[in-house]
């Protein structure tokens, strides 16, 4: 997956300018397309999603939910659509028969959590995941319309919010905003202050959560000199997860998100940091990439595991038990 063009994050300018006729299109292509009415699973459906294009958070929102979901009684199974991974499904994701070019890093991820369905038939992948669970949570797939929602979650992050307001290309946006609010349940902004045009767009369904490093790991970290690397959408997120822990920040290295790294490139990373007397360290979704590139040395790299915390958490506990008590 490309990078996000910088430009999507800034007041619009004369290259958004130029390809708002492109972004007009698909836009109206999106909202039509949303106004579809979908098949209703044989379990209740969250859906955690974002309106713009790229990473904001919601592989770790799902695995909060399903937390919660848990703690609940419920049985949860996620289920995703497999992106960067060659299988179609429906199938249940095997770690051990499963590597990233199957079924895509973060399903791997979830998998670790929760029973997860990987399909790119929505319907399918749910039929086959509630013979699993008892709730399905979906990673990704609001502006998916196939399937009838019972609660959908949108995740923003705080640093870029929803970018210069446009639809792709010209802007991050997947669908033209006003297109995309009936949609949305819940909105949480992750990782700072919630902006204030996103408290004025949604009001009271505004919460805020925040990536929390994992404490053992943030402990061992501290006074140390790293060399980041990561593959995601906004890789500053993990550099200041970095900085939370206290680490010397000796270099950063960012690739494409979902980047499938290749064994030469991955040598070269772990050669460079030994030179720089440096610890070379990725997060989570990387390592899948790695461990299936290169078994033999992954275990040279150190992982910095994060976890979403929600700052009101008896607010969203409060909702899902309410959506649950509809269905």
């Amino acid at each position: 997956m490309m990078k996000a063009p910088a430009f999507w994050w800034e007041k619009p300018g004369p290259l958004a300018h130029l390809l708002s006729p492109l972004a007009a299109f698909y836009g109206a292509v999106a909202a039509s397309r949303l106004k579809q009415f979908g098949t209703r699973a044989p379990c209740p459906v969250i859906c955690i999603g974002n309106f713009v294009a790229g990473g904001a958070g919601k592989t770790p929102l799902a695995l909060a939910v399903a937390q919660l979901l848990k703690a609940e009684g419920e049985k949860p199974v996620f289920l995703s659509r497999g992106h960067g991974g060659t299988l179609t499904g429906p199938v249940l994701v095997d770690e051990v028969q499963h590597g990233p070019h199957d079924v895509g890093d973060e399903p791997l991820l979830l998998a670790r959590s929760a029973p997860t369905i990987i399909a790119r038939d929505r319907v399918a992948g749910a039929f086959l995941a509630a013979r699993h669970g008892t709730i399905i949570i979906m990673d990704d797939g609001m502006q998916n319309p196939s399937l009838q929602k019972d609660l959908t979650v949108a995740v923003i992050d705080a640093g870029q919010a929803l970018g210069n307001g446009l639809c792709l290309p010209a802007g991050p946006l997947r669908a033209p905003l006003e297109a995309q609010l009936p949609l949305v349940d819940l909105c949480v902004v992750v990782g700072g202050q919630v902006p204030q045009s996103i408290t004025q767009t949604f009001k009271e369904r505004v919460m805020s959560a925040r990536l929390v490093p994992d404490a053992g790991m943030a402990a061992a970290l501290k006074g140390r000199a790293v060399h980041a690397f990561c593959g995601i959408g906004r890789p500053q997120k993990f550099e200041q997860s970095l900085r939370d822990c206290g680490v010397k920040l000796i270099r950063s290295d960012a690739y494409p998100d979902h980047h499938m790294f290749s064994r030469i490139e991955i040598e070269k990373l772990v050669a460079e940091a030994r030179r720089n007397h440096a610890l070379p360290i990725t997060t989570a979704k990387d390592h899948v990439r790695i461990v299936a590139a290169a078994p033999d040395l992954a275990d040279k790299i150190a992982v910095l595991p994060v976890t979403l915390v929600f700052d009101h958490e008896d607010q969203i506990r409060e909702i899902l038990n309410m959506r649950l008590r509809a269905r």
